[in-house]
């Protein structure tokens, strides 16, 4: 079976993980997906071994950040503050379908990659720009990361309990939102290109993106007034809430409408006198009296383990799943069943546990089919294949250090 972009060629002309994911994203769709870096330095984020507290280094001198941001990709290196280095990005892109910067404007104008510049060599060309906060606006050639998504979007009061301070959650969540983003609407263009014939610049932005996955907060916050209060558990509704197992791991528990479940549930917990008690015997009763329930609830899962009141509340059809650290999700078979980690052979590091492809198609597939390059790995290839380059050119512009 095709996959589902194969003969769709993108030029990859940014650093680090916003953007660049994107089009991560477009090869584990099957685009061929071409990585231009500096030569002798190539993309920061290889050089990224740590973040704060968190390692990054694996063995093969590689970066596990570069890892998940160029993953399906080939590398060529080219000088792009060089004329000639600038005139082989013309050519490529002209034989290309999809070029991505997230460079800031100045270094774009710089580099002769602009959209109008593009555009006139490729009109069917797909240019997508990605930035820190967007096109517009006094912040516009600002630069940004992860955490400014987080920050100024509002997300860091979305997380946490009732009078905890602003909490950062810890990698790379915003980064990647925007890279689903980017191929989003890559795809959306590339779509429109399919119907229309016409090429088009589109932006991209961390903001943006994460205000998108905000959208309900938003929402509520503009339509209704009011901000979406942060959960406390021992006061938030009873059946909406999460609780501690006997083996000291936890359920989350989400049952709505909860009239419908109240009667259920206290007869899956072996406690049918809930049902009809006065303090909780309607949904009102219930949230007013929360802490009065949450503790009641706190002692009952605390007298079996988590995987028994799994079974036990999945008998009565109520919706309810273990809380999983990161590390058990290679254990939960509903993840490995449907693909979410796959088995992938990684050139150093050997047979390891990946993310994978999170949908799936009757007709197609997907999934992440080589790991980053190596710098420049694929230079010679690319500029013969694509750039009509001739070995001894390719070992000219080497000497002149053009790639």
């Amino acid at each position: 079976m095709k996959r589902p972009l194969e003969g769709i060629r993108v030029l990859d002309c940014g650093i680090y993980h916003a953007g660049p994911g994107g089009l991560a994203i477009l090869g584990d769709l099957g685009a061929e997906v071409i990585k231009i870096e500096q030569p002798g330095t190539g993309d920061p984020i290889r050089m990224v071994k740590q973040i704060g507290r968190i390692p990054l280094e694996i063995p093969g001198d590689r970066s596990l950040f570069c890892e998940g941001a160029n993953r399906n990709k080939k590398s060529v290196t080219i000088d792009l503050s060089t004329q000639k280095g600038q005139e082989i990005v013309h050519r490529l892109a002209s034989r290309s379908d999809v070029f991505m910067t997230n460079m800031r404007r100045h270094a774009v104008e710089s580099m002769n990659i602009t959209y109008p510049i593009l555009h006139q060599i490729n009109p069917r060309l797909i240019y997508v720009s990605v930035s820190a906060y967007g096109p517009k606006g006094p912040d516009r050639d600002q630069g940004g990361f992860d955490y400014q998504g987080q920050a100024r979007s509002g997300l860091m009061y979305s997380m946490g309990e009732v009078d905890m301070p602003p909490v950062v959650c810890q990698f790379g969540i915003i980064d990647q939102a925007t890279a689903i983003m980017t191929s989003h609407h890559i795809i959306t263009a590339l779509y429109m290109r399919e119907r229309s014939g016409i090429g088009q610049e589109v932006r991209v932005s961390i903001l943006g993106s994460a205000t998108f996955l905000l959208y309900f907060n938003i929402l509520i916050a503009h339509m209704g007034g009011f901000e979406v209060p942060r959960h406390k558990r021992s006061r938030e509704h009873p059946l909406r809430n999460y609780y501690k197992c006997a083996d000291d791991r936890w359920l989350m528990m989400t049952l709505t409408p909860p009239e419908r479940h109240w009667g259920p549930l206290c007869r899956a917990l072996g406690s049918p006198e809930l049902e009809n008690d006065t303090h909780f015997n309607t949904d009102d009763k219930r949230l007013a009296n929360a802490e009065q329930l949450v503790a009641i609830f706190d002692e009952i899962f605390a007298t079996r383990p988590r995987d028994e009141w799994l079974h036990i509340l999945a008998e009565y059809d109520l919706f309810c799943c273990g809380v999983n650290s990161v590390m058990e999700l290679q254990d939960d078979p509903q993840v490995t069943e449907n693909g979410y980690i796959v088995d992938f052979e990684h050139p150093t590091l050997g047979k390891i546990k990946i993310p994978g492809y999170p949908a799936h198609f009757s007709e197609s597939w997907a999934q992440t089919t080589s790991a980053a390059p190596d710098l420049g790995e694929h230079t010679e290839e690319v500029l013969m294949e694509l750039g009509d380059c001739t070995a001894e050119e390719i070992a000219q512009l080497r000497e002149e250090g053009v790639v």
